[in-house]
């Protein structure tokens, strides 16, 4: 290509950005393995963009040669846009050239896309030569749980060290399938390593519960690692390939299949990757296997480790620290390591408090240097802190600061409200909405905390498991039925007598009594089965407890369990009918439209947004029901800050959100509750695989 830049100052002009030298050294390096450690707000992504202007109209590679690779479709088209449009600015491509003029010498375009679809690509290119059929499809969130589900109730068994919940075991099925793949362990591995430390605990002497742990976990793996072998069978079976199986795939291509590097290399002379911290180790094999292992390919990996916030999905901040090793020059020197640390987001006052609250974090990684704000910064930036004595007047203030804020100028869009867990999004929601400010909960785990899908989340569990008393309980001491503490109590005694094993506690003379005569020791106690009672209240079936109901309770607790007994019937219709039938039934659409003017807007706006997310629930065989949904909700509960990807709306709301959504957002105003001791940050160590299958 001819050379249309000669000079960094060139490049600052055409594009109107006035690069600071850190930048303009990281845009202008020769094209050789290098990792740039870029602080948050340092401008990363207009760092990587201009770097493939400066590359290109320099003439070193052609357009079609740059391969960008990122996290999200959104950096995915934040990333290809702003190289479109620098490209566009400094001349390198014309939009308004007409293609035909000459197509044989017409600019391409840099190839720019997510981690996973890259992967999925190679796979479809080249998955013939390590056997993989071109064809396979790939399962979403909501249908990998599906297909575990309907293996796991399949599977023959008998699993004795598999005590949890059915929900639960799913998503242990789910979350060693996809650890094996992210560490591209095979399962004959995991299944030789849990027998050896079985046969080493065997004579050992366990002295307290934790050691005791081990073996139990041991042995639960292994069953669970049969299951695992059943579900990769069934997706084998029928052509199916979840995101694990993509990358864990082609790692294998990359380190197997030598061939496959060398032409990928000569079609891409170089390769941006993005949030490298991100990457899990499978990726990382991925990568070094294409692009490093001493080829001294151009490979520019973006990251900061103090970012790194993903390691519980398999991500390993290692990757970034250790780039350098592998991803080494020609000649076995180590990649150059860049650094990028002006913000030109933040005032210097915010500044100075995130980099004293990250000091010991910046410590523990090479080349991390403390934030700095752009010269005349130095002194912008408002930290408010408020110390209250009460959780509920912690919600008051932040509710009145914000109303405040809207009231003097600030757009409700610039603002922002973020949480470690969603689980207080009900209740912030609730105070902004009292004081008329409009809001956005944004991700489906957070619509599951507001009381309006709460309530309807709790029917459909009430009718698919007459077990869930929970939700019954919910139900019942609603606004709707408000049953008393009283009465409520005096449920649950009539549910116990129903079980009649229930009060056999440790005496074994019983519990044999009752193995002989047959009694099943899964049957638990059902408060939905007490409340069925209620129907046959004069009948035969009727109980003989004499228990003192409130005449009350009695009438709301048949009426609530014959409007249960309706509902049921409909149970096998679609999953929308039987929403739509449990809103109009239980009243819960016309209590929305009872609330007050601002509230019933909202909630009715929170109920579409959710009923969006049933329609487009994507299930297995093209069968949907209220079971496999509910499971889905689960699972978003369980893996709120990696299931769902949905993002904040373009609208003029206040978003309030997990700390986790908000990766790579910005906003004017940002309010942090509940920074408690212990809390958020959270002390909680993550699951040790010597107590969690």
């Amino acid at each position: 290509m001819t050379p249309r830049l000669t000079d960094p100052e060139q490049l600052k002009e055409l594009l109107g950005i006035p690069f600071t030298p850190e930048q303009t050294a990281c845009i202008t390096a020769p094209p050789a393995p290098q990792v740039i450690v870029a602080g948050a707000g340092s401008g990363k992504t207009t760092v990587m963009a201009a770097r493939v202007v400066w590359l290109v109209g320099t003439g070193q590679v052609a357009p079609e040669q740059v391969l960008g690779l990122t996290f999200t479709n959104k950096a995915a088209g934040e990333l290809s846009e702003r190289v479109r449009k620098a490209l566009v600015a400094a001349g390198v491509t014309d939009p308004g050239l007409p293609a035909a003029a000459d197509p044989d010498r017409a600019p391409g375009e840099p190839q720019i896309s997510t981690y996973h679809a890259f992967a999925g690509r190679l796979l479809k290119e080249h998955g013939l030569r390590i056997g993989l059929e071109p064809g396979a499809r790939l399962l979403a969130d909501a249908t990998r749980f599906q297909l575990a589900a309907r293996v796991l109730r399949t599977s023959p068994g008998p699993y004795p060290a598999l005590t949890r919940s059915f929900g639960d075991l799913v998503a242990d099925l789910l979350a060693l399938d996809g650890e094996l793949s992210e560490h591209l362990v095979p399962t004959g591995d995991l299944r030789r390593h849990d027998r050896e430390l079985l046969a080493a605990l065997e004579g050992a002497r366990l002295t307290n519960a934790d050691l005791r742990k081990v073996p139990e976990t041991a042995r639960a793996r292994l069953e669970l690692l049969e299951l695992v072998a059943a579900y990769r069978e069934e997706k084998r079976k029928r052509d199916l390939l979840d995101f694990g199986d993509q990358i864990a795939l082609s790692a294998e291509l990359a380190r197997t299949r030598p061939e496959v590097g060398r032409i990928l290399r000569e079609q891409f002379a170089v390769v941006l990757l993005d949030e490298y911290q991100d990457t899990s180790v499978a990726q990382r094999l991925l990568l070094s296997g294409l692009f490093g292992g001493g080829t001294g390919h151009a490979v520019t990996a973006v990251g900061d480790p103090c970012q790194a916030i993903y390691g519980w999905r398999g991500a390993s901040v290692a990757n970034l620290d250790d780039f350098p090793e592998h991803f080494p020059y020609a000649d076995g020197r180590p990649a150059q390591r860049f650094a990028l640390s002006e913000n030109r987001r933040s005032g210097g006052r915010l500044l100075d408090l995130a980099n004293g609250l990250a000091a010991e974090l910046r410590e523990r990684h090479e080349g991390v240097e403390a934030l700095r704000p752009a010269p005349g910064a130095e002194r912008d930036g408002v930290v408010r802190c408020a110390l209250l004595p009460t959780h509920a007047e912690e919600l008051d203030w932040l509710a009145d600061s914000l109303a405040h804020l809207v009231r003097t100028g600030t757009r409700p869009g610039d603002i922002a409200v973020l949480c470690r867990t969603a689980a207080d999004f009900a209740r912030i929601q609730g105070a902004l909405v009292q004081r008329d400010l409009p809001v956005e909960v944004v991700g489906l785990s957070g619509l599951l905390h507001l009381p309006e899908i709460a309530d309807l989340v709790a029917v459909c569990e009430v009718l698919q498991d007459p077990t869930a008393n929970a939700s019954l309980v919910r139900l019942l001491i609603g606004p709707r039925w408000r049953i008393g503490a009283r009465d409520l109590a005096l449920l649950g005694r009539r549910a116990r007598t129903l079980v009649p094993y229930g009060s056999a506690g440790e005496d074994p003379e019983r519990r044999l009594a009752e193995a002989v005569e047959g009694t099943d020791p899964a049957e638990t106690v059902s408060l939905a089965d007490a409340l069925d009672t209620f129907l046959a209240a004069d009948g035969p079936g009727a109980p003989q407890d004499d228990l003192p109901f409130s005449a009350e309770a009695r009438v709301r607790f048949a009426r609530l369990a014959a409007e249960l007994r309706d509902l049921r019937r409909s149970l096998s219709d679609p999953l929308m009918d039987v929403l739509h039938r449990v809103l109009a039934v239980t009243g819960l659409e016309v209590e929305l439209s009872a609330s007050p003017h601002a509230l019933a807007a909202r909630r009715r706006e929170t109920l579409s947004h959710f009923l969006d997310i049933a329609a487009g629930f994507a299930a297995l065989d093209g069968e949907t029901t209220v079971l496999s949904f509910l499971g889905f909700l689960r699972t978003a509960a369980q893996y709120e800050k990696g299931l769902d990807s949905s993002l904040p709306g373009g609208e003029d709301t206040v978003k309030v959100l997990t700390a986790h959504k908000s990766k790579g957002l910005e906003w004017d105003v940002v309010a942090v509750p509940g920074l408690v001791e212990r809390t958020f940050p959270s002390e909680q160590p993550r699951d040790s695989w010597t107590a969690q299958a």
